[in-house]
């Protein structure tokens, strides 16, 4: 829901930062056109990745389509980010050696104000989503959103911080331009915000390509986990285990346990399998995997 509430504000401030721009000939307003018609074409990408990575699996994906979710992130930020980028640095540095003249600054100003609401807006219903999935987890909101394992929350909250930043910094290069008459400043604008433009895909890149490679759950993850399989009755120690996250909120879990007792090998996969079954009644296991521990296997401390 929010991707689509982001998209929409996007298209819309896309159009009036773009008509503002012709009208204005700012180069800070090329820019926020560049990067919001970027953040529309970013939508596109994580409304894919939504509907991709909740498929059902099957036998030929057993772990699922989760990964897809950070496929797709990936190809955003680095497709629809880095191009909003480029054209933002090239625009700012070829209006500070060949500017072109400006006016109508209260044209600027009022589509920037208006540009802010509807991305103030857009922010303010993916923090509070953020908040509610964080308070769930028992994380903080800030924590989660940057580390979590859903990259359509974070490249949209990302989206709509950098779009209220360049806001900021395109109102300060078109007003030190009306102040002082001259043109860098607005040019200056540009590249900074192509330069913020460039930050950001840089981190999302690096969280999606983190969780593409298998990233490796933090500590209180494992304990969760640990304890868990302790709880079942039929479990007396862990000498392995190992989580790796394989879409948003969506663990592989495999381990290696000691049963109590010592019973027939019929028996025992059998409990293996009951086990395995409950730990995937968990919303966030994905699949469980158990093995035998070896006798002489030391155990692991949680």
């Amino acid at each position: 829901m929010i991707v689509v509430i982001a998209f929409v504000a996007n298209i819309l401030v896309a159009i009036a930062k773009s008509v503002a721009a012709v009208l204005t000939g700012s180069a800070s307003l090329v820019a926020e056109a560049s990067h919001s018609w970027a953040d529309a074409g970013n939508e596109i990408f994580l409304l894919v990745a939504d509907r991709r990575s909740t498929r059902s699996k099957d036998d030929g994906h057993p772990l699922g389509f989760g990964r897809e979710a950070y496929v797709w992130s990936l190809l955003a930020a680095v497709g629809v980010f880095t191009v909003g980028a480029v054209v933002s640095v090239m625009h700012g540095i070829q209006e500070m050696f060949d500017p072109e003249p400006a006016s109508d600054y209260l044209i600027a100003y009022i589509v920037l104000g208006v540009s802010a609401l509807l991305e103030g807006a857009s922010l303010l219903q993916s923090v509070i989503q953020a908040r509610r999935t964080a308070a769930k987890y028992r994380r903080e909101a800030f924590d989660y959103v940057l580390n979590g394992s859903d990259p359509t929350l974070r490249a949209v909250v990302a989206e709509d911080s950098a779009a209220l930043a360049g806001l900021a910094i395109a109102f300060l290069g078109i007003l030190l331009h009306q102040l002082t008459g001259n043109p860098f400043w607005d040019a200056l604008g540009s590249v900074l915000i192509g330069l913020l433009l460039a930050v950001v895909a840089v981190v999302l890149i690096n969280q999606n390509r983190r969780y593409l490679v298998g990233f490796n759950p933090p500590p209180r993850f494992r304990t969760g986990a640990a304890e868990q399989l302790l709880a079942q009755p039929e479990i007396a120690r862990i000498t392995y285990l190992h989580l790796e996250f394989v879409g948003p909120s969506r663990l592989f879990l495999v381990a290696a346990v000691d049963l109590a007792g010592d019973e027939r090998e019929e028996h025992v996969a059998r409990v293996l399998r009951r086990i395995e079954r409950t730990i995937e009644e968990n919303e966030l296991v994905e699949q469980a995997v158990l093995t035998l521990s070896v006798s002489d296997e030391p155990s692991l401390e949680f």
